[in-house]
């Protein structure tokens, strides 16, 4: 059991008793070695219905016997799982990411994390793309709106050529190792949330630096039931899976643009709420 590979403590707790229950380990017997009172309290903290304080944390570690640096892992663990902000989940995330043996095991994820890092990263991979395209960090810096400084345009070539999301084609010109980087509909990586909302500033400068003509930021806001809630996320998918179809028949690329599509609920939903409701009696 290496518990670098989770991202989950309950998850790790789950696949360390299931492993251990195959050869007659119980719920009591574990209660018993960390010191515990309630026999199932590790069915409790796996089902999430009891979180971990840091005392309890470090008996759990013990009575799972991991090392002096898996156990500060899972402490850690700990406290980036029951975090209550992004904020505080972030800088545990770094912290996470900072161990060896983590690094070891999360290599692509990690690349992913660098890959994400800042908005201007992907938009020079995109970049690469134009016909126009000089590999001039000054040219770079320049291009990009807002500019950023040509050292980071220089920088980022680097990391993209480390990350293989950029090559050299056989005439040593930059190209794209794959046309699509996709996260997929829905990831849980606290560097994809923090790539997002990085966007969505992006969208609220673009308002002043950007005239009228050349972006198009509106919203709509509606009122849905369950079913056809459904139904409008199915065709959002459907209509992103068109896009990326359009990127990749493009003749001619010559500007880098950024698409941002939020869903999200601005209420409860009602029929719950009055389903939950007690009656009134008279």
């Amino acid at each position: 059991m290496d518990v670098f590979r989770y991202h989950d403590y309950r998850t790790f707790l789950s696949d360390f008793y299931d492993a251990k229950k195959k050869r007659g380990y119980s719920y009591r017997a574990f209660s018993m070695a960390a010191g515990l009172g309630a026999p199932n309290y590790l069915k409790l903290v796996i089902t999430g219905r009891r979180n971990l304080s840091p005392s309890t944390a470090g008996r759990f570690a013990a009575t799972c016997g991991l090392g002096r640096e898996a156990t500060d892992y899972f402490l850690l663990l700990v406290e980036f799982n029951q975090a209550s902000s992004n904020e505080e989940r972030a800088a545990l995330y770094q912290r996470l990411s900072a161990f060896q043996r983590y690094r070891k095991v999360h290599k692509l994820e990690l690349a992913d994390a660098a890959y994400h890092s800042t908005w201007y990263l992907p938009a020079i991979r995109e970049l690469v793309q134009s016909k126009h395209f000089e590999e001039d960090p000054e040219w770079i810096a320049n291009a990009l709106v807002p500019a950023i400084k040509p050292a980071e345009a220089q920088k980022a070539i680097e990391v993209l050529l480390e990350l293989g999301l950029l090559s050299r084609n056989s005439e040593g010109q930059l190209c794209q190792q794959d046309r699509v980087v996709s996260t997929g509909a829905q990831t849980s990586g606290v560097h994809i949330r923090n790539y997002h909302a990085e966007m969505l500033d992006r969208a609220l400068v673009s308002m002043t630096l950007v005239p009228a003509a050349e972006r198009d930021i509106s919203s709509l806001t509606m009122c849905l039931g369950p079913k056809a809630l459904g139904h409008l996320k199915e065709r959002l998918v459907q209509l992103r899976r068109e896009l990326i179809e359009l990127c990749l028949t493009e003749a001619d690329p010559s500007q880098v643009l950024q698409l941002n599509l939020q869903l999200f609920p601005l209420s409860r939903n009602t029929a719950q709420t009055a389903a939950n409701k007690p009656t009134r009696r008279q």
